[in-house]
C-alpha cells in the first residue's frame, strides 16, 4: 500500500505541486515587495512586544506570542529531525537547499494566509477562531470548498500527522532506551487527551513553555557541534549547493527527486501555504491583521532556516548520510552519536519527545477548529478528541515508518492545493491590508489599527474589526 501511495506522491509533488507552491510564493514575494526580507526587524519587534506584554486580569484571548508558539510547536517537530534526515537520505544533500528556498519564498505565502485568517476570524468563547475554511466561506462564498478544506485539514493534522509524530517518538525511544512502542504510545495518548480536553487556553500555555525550551536547547547543542567542526562547514555548503543542481551527486536520486523531496520536507516542516498555521494565527488578539501575518512569517524562518539547518549540518558533518541502512530519526541519532558519543541518541530521543509532542497538541487544535467550523455538536467533538489524541496516536506508535510518511505526504498535497487556490484568489485583500499597515507606519503610528470599514466591499463578511 505504501508503495502505491509513494508513486502517487512522486507524480503529484515532482510535476505539479512543487512548481505551483514555489510559483505562488514568488508571486506573493514580488507583490509584497520582498516583505519577508525587508520587515524582519518589525517581525522581531512585534513578537518581543507580545511576549513581554503582561496579560490583563480577566483577559481570555490568546496573545500574539502564544499563537506564534502554538504554530511553531506544530512546525518544529518530526520534520526538523526525522524529515530532514529522510530528505537527505533519499534526495541527497541538495534537498536541504530546496528546503531553504521553500522557506525563503514561503514566508510571503505564510504572511498572506495568516493575514487572511485574521481578517475573517470570528469571536469565540475562549478566543477568536478562524482559518482557511472560514476565509474560503466568507471571502469566496464557497461553502462546499470550505467544508472540503476542513475535512482535509482535520484528517491531515488531527489524525494522520499525529500518527507521524508519535511514530518518530516511539522509534527514537526504542533506539535510545529499548522502550516498547506500545507503552510509549499509550503514555503519549493519555497526556494528549488531558491537554486536548483543556481547550485552546491549556494548549497555548503548554506550547508557550515547551517551544522556547526545546528550540533553544537544540540550537545551542547544534551550534556547539558546528563550531567544533567549523573547518568542514565550507565543504558541507559546497556539497549542498552542488547536489541541489545535480552536480556531484553523492547520495539520493535524480535532480527531480532532490527538488521534490526538498520542497515536500520543507513544506512538512514550515507548513507555509499548507493552510494549517492560519488556524492558530486567527486566535491572536491584535490591533491589525498584518501584525500576526508578519509574526507567522518569522515562524517559517525559525523552523527551516534555523532548526532544520542545524539538523542538516549535523548529519552532513558526520558523513553518515551515505549509509543506505540509515534513514529518518535513526540517521539523526546516529549522526549525533558520532559527534558527542552515546549521549547522542538519548538527547535526540528527549528532543524529539518535546518537539513532536508539542506538534501533536498543536495539530489536535487545528483539527478542533475545523470540526467547530463544520458542526457544534459536542458528541462529534468528543469523538474527534478520542480519535485524534487516542486512536491515531496509538496507530502511529505501531505503524511502519514508510506507511505514516506516505499517508501524510498524500493528504498534505491535497490540503495545500486547496489552500493555494483560495489564497491566490483572496490575496488581494492581504495586499491591501499590508499597504494600509505600511501607510500607518510611515505616518508615525507605532501600533497601526484596522477597521473593517477600510474594506467596504466585504465589510458585511467580516465579523470582527468593528
Amino acid at each position: 500500500m505504501s508503495e502505491l501511495i509513494n508513486q502517487i506522491n512522486d507524480a503529484v509533488w515532482s510535476y505539479v505541486l512543487a512548481s505551483t507552491l514555489i510559483g505562488c510564493g514568488l508571486w506573493f514575494t514580488w507583490r509584497l515587495k520582498f516583505m519577508q526580507f525587508r520587515m524582519i526587524g518589525e517581525m522581531i519587534r512585534l513578537l518581543g512586544d507580545s511576549a513581554t506584554r503582561p496579560q490583563q486580569a480577566g483577559q481570555s484571548h490568546v496573545s500574539s506570542f502564544q499563537a506564534f508558539a502554538i504554530s511553531v510547536a506544530t512546525r518544529v517537530g518530526t520534520g526538523n529531525l526525522a524529515g530532514v534526515a529522510t530528505a537527505i537520505a533519499i534526495g541527497g544533500p541538495g534537498a536541504v537547499f530546496w528546503m531553504w528556498v521553500t522557506a525563503l519564498i514561503g514566508a510571503s505565502t505564510a504572511f498572506v494566509e495568516s493575514t487572511l485568517a485574521q481578517l475573517f476570524k470570528r469571536p469565540h468563547k475562549e478566543s477568536f477562531i478562524g482559518g482557511p475554511a472560514f476565509y474560503i466561506e466568507r471571502g469566496m462564498h464557497c461553502r462546499w470548498m470550505a467544508v472540503l478544506f476542513a475535512i482535509l485539514l482535520t484528517m491531515t493534522f488531527g489524525l494522520i500527522n499525529n500518527s507521524t509524530q508519535t511514530n518518530t517518538i516511539c522509534r527514537a525511544m526504542e533506539q535510545a532506551f529499548g522502550w516498547s512502542p506500545f507503552w510509549v504510545g499509550a503514555v503519549i495518548a493519555a497526556a494528549t487527551l488531558f491537554i486536548a480536553f483543556g481547550g485552546i487556553r491549556r494548549i497555548a500555555h503548554v506550547s508557550s513553555v515547551l517551544v522556547p525550551v526545546m528550540a533553544i536547547g537544540y540550537l545551542i547543542l547544534a551550534l556547539v557541534i558546528i563550531a567544533m567542526n567549523i573547518s568542514l562547514v565550507p565543504q558541507v555548503l559546497k556539497v549542498i549547493v552542488d547536489n541541489a543542481f545535480g552536480i556531484g551527486q553523492v547520495a539520493g536520486g535524480s535532480l527531480g527527486t532532490t527538488i521534490a523531496l526538498g520542497v515536500r520536507r520543507g513544506l512538512f516542516s514550515n507548513e507555509a501555504g499548507e493552510g494549517s498555521a492560519p488556524n492558530v494565527a486567527a486566535t491572536a488578539d491584535v490591533t491589525h491583521p498584518v501584525k500576526q501575518g508578519l509574526i507567522q512569517s518569522l515562524g517559517v524562518f525559525t523552523d527551516t532556516l534555523l532548526v532544520c539547518s542545524c539538523t542538516a549540518f549535523i548529519i552532513l558533518i558526520s558523513g553518515l548520510y551515505r549509509n543506505p541502512e540509515l534513514n529518518g530519526i535513526a540517521l539523526t541519532q546516529s549522526a549525533l552519536q558520532s559527534e558527542i558519543g552515546t549521549l547522542g541518541p538519548v538527547f535526540i530521543a528527549i528532543a524529539i519527545l518535546l518537539f513532536a509532542f508539542s506538534s501533536i497538541i498543536g495539530n489536535y487544535y487545528y483539527g478542533e477548529a475545523n470540526i467547530r467550523f463544520m458542526t457544534q455538536n459536542r458528541h462529534v467533538m468528543t469523538l474527534y478528541r478520542v480519535l485524534s489524541a487516542g486512536v491515531m496516536v496509538m496507530f502511529g506508535a505501531m505503524a511502519t515508518l514508510e506507511l505514516v510518511w506516505s499517508l501524510v505526504d498524500l493528504f498534505m498535497a491535497l490540503l495545500t492545493a486547496c489552500n493555494l487556490v483560495a489564497i491566490v484568489i483572496l490575496g488581494r485583500y492581504a495586499f491591501r491590508l499590508f499597504d494600509d499597515y505600511r501607510r500607518q507606519k510611515r505616518a508615525g503610528i507605532k501600533e497601526p489599527v484596522f477597521h473593517r470599514s477600510s474594506l467596504p466591499e466585504i465589510a458585511d463578511e467580516i465579523e470582527c474589526w468593528e
